[in-house]
């Protein structure tokens, strides 16, 4: 006789106790069976819990219903992150006999309401109540619209102490009693409560209450969270019950999204992939790319690629104005350029004091000024001056020496030209990259500023859906005035139709700063892939996550791991179809295979030819 023969009530011997089970009863029979292998090293029972191995179950029944459930009523107890069992036993009733039990009750009911009436007492509501309801019912049974049943409804939950298992308690009835649902512990029939909710259909308990079929039917499990939208993009599967999450960005209360995740784990597949469906629906996409990941993808959909480094031909002069908008005069847009070149500066000559910052702020508008932009004039023709000519101002200046020296490199020296050259790139299309993998790394935080700033101009100009992905955004998480830009897009985007989708593999730099984690509460959309050992904690205590949802995200594969969006999130599997992954795809296997096959099929034309 195994272990779980007696757990599960199939043993012969009927009066041999559970708790009377040892180790050389298993040994003496010679036999050692499956049940064996995987039944609790000990077991313990109580009035109130089972103690079975290291765990502590206890076992709950419901004993009453409202008179009305509504739909899902039930979701909340089934998407609860805690360890339960739940088991539903339905015992179908005969409609014969429960329709003769009905005659009776009907009887019962009118003819104590016609009592109060021959009495002449006040009308009891409840007493009418309950006879409508009876005769509604009674209709629908003859009717064959419905069936009656005894309904079991028990619970397990499982916990290493007694404090974990009444706190479980407690939130799972204070949820159920707000729906006026109430459960009883099976008080001295924890073992029969606990062979009842085991896998082999077997009630014990027999604690039912009597439902019709439309109540019942609200009360099947298949429900779960799920993200699927009328309209939007696919982003994926969702892992817990395979629906899809589809979702639009551009419905939320702000556009924007964050990404963390390890290096590896499919970030950029996943964003390329976000990329590649959101153009086709109307949305201009805008991709800072650090490590020209997305070259192959603007060539496919027949966008323009600006490389941006100290050799490149493509350039940006910071000193450009954009026309000001119907809503803004000539001042408000001087004043703010001037106020974004001063952070540039203060990025490229490693930080100013409050002295130089005001040398800086005047040599700006001077600098303008020379060029016939002022506050007054009407700038919208007139080439913008070069940060060569700015320097020349600076030089004459007090106090410009020292900054004049600093600012050299940028004018004269190898850096010159980066940014001392008029502007050529030109983003009029649905989708443009600017990569900066070939800028020098001192240079990158003031490359992605400067690029964010033309591109902020830009989309101030005309009022259009975009998209603007960062990726490797913890570049700019390094320096203030970069990380303060950043999060005044995230901001300000929602005016001009601007979704910021902001990517990271950094969790630690990027949540070091102090407009990380307002950049994070500032998107409505967030998405978490594997992570790596070493900064989970960081994202756990940031998303407040349970620790079943921090091992999902260690244990996750590629393209797996949890999406956010408002307050609802799910297990999500990023999916493409062949034709997207040839065009997204990063592996370098997948690359070197495109390429071969693509080298074999030029020459096998050239010798067709």
């Amino acid at each position: 006789m195994s272990f779980l023969d007696s757990l599960f009530g199939q043993s012969k011997k009927k009066d041999t106790p559970i708790t009377s089970i040892l180790p050389q009863d298993i040994y003496e029979a010679g036999v050692l069976e499956l049940k064996d292998i995987i039944a609790p090293s000990a077991l313990k029972i109580s009035p109130r819990e089972l103690n079975l191995g290291d765990k502590i179950v206890r076992t709950f029944f419901v004993i009453s219903y409202p008179r009305f459930l509504s739909e899902s009523w039930f979701s909340p107890i089934i998407n609860l992150d805690k360890i339960f069992d739940i088991s539903i036993f339905v015992h179908p009733i005969e409609t014969s006999a429960v329709l003769h039990q009905f005659q009776k009750k009907v009887a019962e009911v009118q003819s104590q309401i016609h009592t109060r009436e021959e009495k002449g007492m006040v009308r009891d509501p409840m007493l009418d109540t309950a006879f409508q309801d009876l005769e509604k019912l009674r209709d629908d049974l003859q009717q064959a619209q419905e069936k009656i049943f005894d309904v079991g409804l028990y619970i397990s939950i499982y916990g290493d102490n007694d404090q974990e298992l009444d706190k479980i308690e407690s939130e799972i009835k204070s949820i159920l009693e707000a729906k006026l649902v109430y459960v009883k512990p099976a008080l001295f029939q924890q073992e029969q409560g606990f062979r009842s909710i085991l896998p082999i259909a077997n009630d014990e308990l027999k604690v039912h209450s009597k439902l019709n079929s439309s109540p019942l039917s609200s009360l099947f499990p298949f429900v779960s969270f799920d993200l699927t939208s009328d309209r939007g993009i696919l982003y994926g599967i969702n892992r817990h019950n395979s629906s899809l999450v589809l979702f639009d960005r551009f419905s939320l209360e702000n556009y924007n999204s964050v990404t963390f995740a390890k290096a590896g784990s499919g970030k950029s597949y996943s964003t390329k992939l976000e990329i590649l469906r959101t153009l086709m629906f109307d949305t201009e996409v805008i991709v800072i790319d650090p490590e020209r990941e997305y070259e192959f993808l603007a060539e496919a959909v027949g966008g323009r690629y600006f490389n941006i480094s100290l050799t490149s031909e493509h350039h940006i002069n910071p000193f450009d104005l954009p026309v000001p908008r119907e809503d803004e005069s000539s001042s408000d847009v001087l004043r703010s350029n001037i106020v974004n070149l001063v952070g540039l500066f203060r990025i490229m000559l490693g930080g100013l004091t409050p002295e130089e910052d005001s040398v800086i702020d005047r040599a700006i508008s001077e600098t303008y000024a020379l060029k016939d932009i002022t506050p007054d004039s009407n700038f919208t023709a007139i080439e913008p001056p070069l940060l060569s000519d700015f320097e020349l101002v600076l030089a004459g200046m007090e106090g410009g020496e020292s900054l004049v020296q600093r600012l050299s490199k940028y004018t004269k020296g190898t850096w010159s030209g980066f940014i001392n050259k008029p502007t050529n790139v030109d983003i009029n299309k649905k989708f443009a990259v600017f990569s900066v993998r070939d800028m020098e790394d001192e240079l990158k935080p003031v490359a992605m500023y400067i690029v964010m700033h033309y591109i902020w101009n830009a989309v101030r100009k005309d009022l259009k859906k975009r998209l603007l992905v960062i990726d490797e955004a913890w570049w700019m998480m390094k320096s203030e005035d970069t990380a303060s830009f950043l999060l005044s897009l995230a901001k300000r985007g929602r005016k001009y139709f601007l979704g910021l989708a902001t990517i990271t593999q950094d969790v630690e730099d990027f949540l070091k700063s102090p407009y990380g984690l307002p950049i994070i509460t500032n998107s409505s959309i967030q998405v978490l892939l594997k992570q790596s050992p070493s900064s989970i904690d960081e994202v756990q205590k940031t998303f407040n996550l349970t620790d079943e949802e921090k091992y999902l995200l260690l244990e996750s594969g590629v393209g797996e791991g949890i999406f956010f969006a408002g307050l609802k999130h799910v297990a999500i599997k990023i999916i493409a179809s062949y034709t997207e992954n040839q065009i997204i795809t990063s592996d370098p296997h997948e690359i070197l295979a495109a390429r071969q096959a693509k080298a074999k099929l030029a020459e096998d034309n050239a010798t067709t030819n």
